[in-house]
């Protein structure tokens, strides 16, 4: 049994003109920009801020307090994006965004910024999901491959841009200053999305799931708490651990039993009954857990392992975001001719995975950069082809009374499958150490013997071993995605929602 469809948002009488969609989409390749840019930005300058608060012990909460904040809301927000409109969700996760941003700038302590940072990702969480959500309104299914290939490139340039940033703010001014800086970025993104974005035509009055909400947000955190900080700061057998996963569990159980009572539950469950979005959404958590998982451990590989210096090992992984924004680009253009995205997206994974399987071979046998600088280009080459199409296809296949909820979800999926990724092949590379009998980085010295650096290798080659793996899982799963006809082509048809 599943529960009715919403009415859907009434279009607009006239067609969206080609000057406001490039308006919009400044607007919302600002937003992007903005929140990739304060992550890089404040990962630079907290060493300052610890210097000045205090509270070395909590510092991780910064970052962490942040990330969960934005993946837990991110279904929520495609929900409401489906029942109240775009336009307001964008409005509210830019305004809560930068509430949290002058919060944190005031901040007098550690405790007051890591509640500040986690208003700031209750807004951040909207930025991605909306921006794509956006995009799949106003972009026809054959354009929207060289419109998202544009968003690797806001993540390169900012990649860049934010810690430089965040060393000249923070040396000229103070570590406040580089929460203010989001102010004027904000008010321009606001600004061109309000000018340029259309309001939203009377809608249908809808009732708004509260407790599936709070269930669905509950649920999502208690359970990336236990990803987030189990075995770090949480030992896996602790108290903490144990009641976040009761918590998750039961409000998981909840929440299922919930959904199937009400007519317009947050998280609807004929959605899971789409199969291009259960294999999209399976194949996009298993490409960023192998992918964060193991790209997390490149620096300690080229400085430990290799023997360079931290700007260096920096240097060194560029490669892959050279590939990954050169290969959204040539496949915005190749979509757009094709209206194709399934065999794509199957060579890029396939490539993806003979990268990884490279890099772990490689990295066991001690080879050069000739060799481990290609497969990182590759690497990046092959999710390129993989990452823009899926969103795409989800859009294709859902009507538009699901299209927010569900490019949401395969939102968090992503981002769950990278928090997995990061947990595991953390777990992973513990355990090759603990078994070799070397527990820590900080236990090597600059002269740390041969055998030592032996076992790094060999750990952080098992790690890549096993992001070949899970690659190969979504290989696989990726072979059974439907090509649903797209708009803008001859021949097309409309998506059957169960299909």
């Amino acid at each position: 049994m599943t529960a009715p469809q919403p009415a859907a948002p009434a279009a607009p009488v006239a067609p969206i003109t080609d000057r406001e969609v490039n308006a919009v989409y400044l607007g919302l390749m600002a937003v992007l920009g903005l929140g990739a840019l304060d992550q890089s930005i404040v990962a630079t300058a907290l060493p300052r801020i610890v210097d000045d608060l205090g509270g070395m012990a909590h510092l991780s909460w910064v970052v962490t307090a942040y990330v969960l904040a934005s993946t837990a809301t991110m279904p929520l927000y495609g929900k409401l994006a489906d029942q109240y409109g775009r336009r307001p969700m964008i409005f509210t996760a830019l305004l809560t965004f930068l509430l949290g941003s002058v919060l944190c700038g005031l901040a007098q302590n550690m405790t007051q910024l890591i509640i500040f940072r986690a208003i700031q990702g209750l807004g951040a969480g909207g930025f991605m999901p909306l921006a794509q959500i956006i995009i799949g309104d106003i972009v026809p299914p054959a354009e929207r491959g060289k419109r998202q290939g544009m968003v690797p490139i806001v993540f390169a340039v900012t990649s860049v841009l934010g810690p430089v940033l965040g060393g000249v703010i923070t040396d000229a001014l103070s570590w406040h200053w580089i929460f203010y800086v989001n102010l004027p970025v904000g008010a321009v993104a606001f600004y061109i999305i309000a000018k340029a974005m259309r309001k939203p035509v009377k809608m249908q009055a809808h009732k708004i799931d509260y407790l599936g909400s709070l269930l669905l947000t509950g649920c999502i955190t208690a359970a990336l708490l236990v990803l987030a900080l189990g075995g770090t700061e949480w030992p896996w057998n602790g108290v903490a651990v144990k009641i976040s996963a009761a918590l998750a569990v039961v409000s998981a159980v909840w929440l299922l039993l919930h959904v199937r009572r009400i007519d317009e539950p947050v998280l609807p469950p004929d959605l899971f009954l789409n199969r291009t979005f259960n294999i999209a959404s399976l194949v996009m958590a298993m490409a960023f857990m192998g992918l964060m998982g193991a790209s997390v451990f490149f620096p300690l590989f080229f400085q430990l392992v290799m023997g360079t210096s931290p700007a260096e090992s920096g240097v060194m992984t560029v490669a892959m975001m050279v590939g990954l924004v050169l290969s959204s680009l040539v496949n915005g253009r190749v979509l757009s001719r094709s209206g194709k995205y399934k065999m794509v997206q199957v060579a890029g994974l396939g490539v993806a995975v003979v990268a990884f399987g490279v890099l772990a071979w490689a990295m066991e046998t001690a080879q050069g950069y000739w060799v481990i600088e290609p497969a990182i280009f590759f690497l990046g080459a092959g999710l390129g082809l993989v990452m823009p199409n899926m969103t795409i296809a989800v859009q294709n296949a859902l009507p538009l009374s699901r299209r927010g909820v569900g490019t949401a979800m395969l939102a968090f999926f992503r981002s769950l499958g990278g928090l997995l990724g990061v947990t595991a092949s953390g777990a992973i590379l513990a355990r090759q150490l603990h078994v070799h009998g070397v527990e820590a980085v900080s236990a090597l010295g600059a002269h740390a013997a041969t055998q030592t650096i032996g076992v790094y290798r060999h750990a952080i080659a098992s790690v890549f071993g096993a992001g070949a793996v899970l690659l190969l899982v979504g290989l696989f799963a990726l072979l059974f995605l439907p090509e649903l006809p797209l708009e803008g082509f001859e021949g097309k048809g409309k998506a059957n929602e169960d299909q």
